[in-house]
């Protein structure tokens, strides 16, 4: 059974930084791509960043790309999300995704299996 448990979430300051991580089990991580999404209220699933199943290679959006690093320890099964120079907007719960890549490849999002999310809350 496949069990992706996010934490490291919480309230970060404008320009502060958090450090988010993924527990997987269950599943061969080690040969899967991975990603974080994330759901602001109101809002839908918003692709974030992946990484290839090695990680040779990650991906980012737009909105993330330069101040968002994504991870993985394979050894340990974690994924982790390093976020910087934070912003309001990066308000959302955040979500570990098996099997995306992008928004264009892998797993569809909105079909890929996920975690119960942890929330980060941007504000002054």
């Amino acid at each position: 059974q496949v069990q992706l448990v996010e934490s490291g979430g919480g309230l970060a300051q404008p320009g502060g930084s958090l450090r988010l991580s993924c527990a997987a089990s269950g599943f061969a991580f080690s040969v899967w791509a991975m990603s974080w999404a994330r759901q602001a209220p109101g809002k839908g699933l918003e692709w974030v960043s992946g990484i290839y199943s090695d990680g040779s290679d990650a991906f980012y959006s737009d909105s993330v790309k330069d101040r968002f690093t994504i991870s993985r320890d394979n050894a340990k099964n974690t994924l982790y999300l390093q976020m910087n120079s934070l912003k309001p907007e990066d308000t959302a719960m955040y979500y570990c995704v098996k099997g995306t890549l992008s928004s264009q490849y892998g797993v569809p999002l909105g079909a890929a299996e996920r975690g119960q999310g942890t929330q980060v809350t941007v504000s002054s």
